[in-house]
């Protein structure tokens, strides 16, 4: 099926046209006038029947392709993508309060750094906490903790600082609520509802510079208000996220393991424990990639509420960049007895030096971090926020998201192709989120990490993710993981040749 198109040009407004016409398409792939899997019409076709410029459209196609809402089928023409495939970041039709941000519309282009500064900054800015521990060097290194940062949108960040400041709002630097703006957790409210199905007002979120921040935060909460003799009891699966669970044991907490199998934690596991705590990463468990299924999630929940004083950590922390089929609820759409408390942060889907990460409290625990904790300042800058909420509310995070996912996308299906003639020797797993895949190979994960160290590639065996005694089973003792987030598609290729030539002998 191929549309016709007809864009209602506003000769008075101050967007380009091509600006006009990707705003246009956008708005009927989004509401559903143009399906997945629709025909547009080609550039040509479109221009004539527009009376604009063949380069016009050009410009908005691309746009649209770079987002993520066309696709261009060699020979074919342009097609709509999947819709569920998208996140879509809806507006407030409030206003807010006079000490909020005004939303400005993007006319510009995004700038990016140019090839000179990106090899510039990518040498000088290495992330010191992915260095082998020999210091050896590395031709490829699989990281599964790398994001892509080449493609930060630094134009739009720059312009929105430069704007705030220009308007000479004195008052964002002195000193904010504990809980962080207002106006950010405003927005952050109405994000989680829109891409994640989480019911929570302004009141209930809390902002931090990181996820351990917070977590140190929820330490403090339990041992100040809970009751305890004793050091908080926590339970994590394993394996698990080596952070966490290294922050809680430098606290001092009690630490308990639990384990996983296809379908994420086993649950039976926490029956008969004493415990204040259990995290648990439900939507992409860390490292294994493993969704939760309902069955499982009500049965965590009936844990946790028929306890007195167990709340559930759900970190979700890679929700965003999931590649086939619909987005995965969280957990805390599905809890009723206000055990859930809810973390995320902005770290992968924008960059990890943002340091901006958030939490939802259940209500009946926000006197309890007024109580203990709101003589703290916020550990993120007010300017800081303030260029975050407007980076969300002008739809620069949208569109910066959905670029991402189709970029992620892309050196996920180049992995997987130069990883397919390893399939009969190897399992893959993880091929539908994240930023990492698994690979369960014919021996230990500790020879295959051997054999592609000899080649100058870095990879990280799954035994190094369980805090405990390790299982003798063949995924947990032959399986390592491969991250591609950080890798340029010529570097996946190269590393990818590098294993295969490794793991053959």
């Amino acid at each position: 099926m191929q549309n016709k198109i007809t864009v209602p040009f506003d000769p008075d407004g101050n967007l380009p046209l091509y600006e006009q016409i990707y705003r246009y398409i956008r708005d009927e792939i989004k509401i559903g006038h143009l399906a997945e899997g629709d025909k547009l019409p080609s550039t040509r076709r479109l221009s004539d029947h527009l009376q604009v410029s063949r380069t016009t459209v050009d410009t908005a196609y691309d746009q649209l392709l770079s987002e993520g809402y066309i696709e261009a089928r060699p020979y074919r023409g342009y097609y709509v993508c999947p819709v569920e495939e998208l996140f879509v970041y809806e507006k407030s039709n409030k206003k807010l309060v006079d000490r909020s941000v005004g939303i400005r519309e993007e006319t510009g282009e995004e700038h990016r750094f140019s090839r000179t500064n990106r090899d510039k900054d990518r040498m000088m800015n290495k992330d010191e906490n992915h260095k082998p521990e020999n210091q050896t060097s590395f031709r490829v290194d699989f990281s599964p903790y790398a994001t892509e940062n080449d493609e930060f949108p630094l134009g739009i960040w720059r312009k929105i600082n430069k704007d705030l400041l220009l308007e000479e709002r004195l008052h964002i630097f002195s000193r904010g609520n504990a809980q962080g703006e207002w106006e950010l957790r405003e927005t952050i409210s109405r994000y989680l509802r829109g891409s994640r199905d989480v019911e929570a007002s302004p009141e209930q979120i809390v902002i931090g510079a990181g996820n351990d921040y917070l977590l140190m935060l929820l330490h403090m909460m339990f041992c100040a208000e809970m009751g305890h003799k004793k050091a908080p009891s926590v339970a994590m699966e394993s394996p698990t996220y080596p952070g966490a669970y290294n922050l809680f044991t430098a606290l001092g907490c009690e630490m308990h393991l639990f384990s996983t199998d296809e379908h994420g934690p086993v649950v039976e596991e926490l029956k008969g424990r004493d415990l204040d705590a259990v995290y648990v990463m439900p939507s992409h468990q860390f490292p294994t990639g493993a969704v939760m299924p309902i069955g499982r999630r009500m049965e965590l929940l009936r844990y946790a509420a028929s306890s007195p004083h167990c709340y559930i950590i759900e970190d979700d922390y890679d929700s965003e960049y999931r590649f086939r089929g619909k987005p995965i609820p969280a957990l805390q759409a599905s809890d009723s007895a206000g055990r859930v408390i809810y973390i995320g942060t902005f770290s992968k889907a924008i960059a990890p030096a943002i340091r901006v990460s958030y939490m939802v409290l259940p209500d009946h625990l926000l006197p309890i971090f007024h109580k203990v904790l709101g003589f703290l300042s916020c550990t993120v800058p007010r300017p800081d926020q303030m260029i975050l909420r407007e980076f969300l509310e002008q739809g620069s995070f949208e569109k910066h998201l959905n670029r991402m996912r189709k970029i992620y996308r892309g050196k996920m299906d180049v992995l997987l192709e130069e990883m397919a003639p390893l399939e009969g020797r190897f399992t893959i797993r993880g091929k539908d989120a994240g930023l990492h895949i698994l690979l369960t190979g014919p021996c230990k994960d500790e020879k295959l990490t051997a054999l592609a160290a000899k080649e100058g590639v870095k990879i990280y065996p799954l035994s190094a993710f369980y805090p405990g005694k390790q299982p003798e089973d063949t995924f947990s003792r032959c399986t390592v993981l491969l991250g591609f987030g950080g890798l340029k598609e010529e570097e996946i290729r190269l590393g990818a040749e590098l294993l295969k030539k490794a793991w053959s002998q």
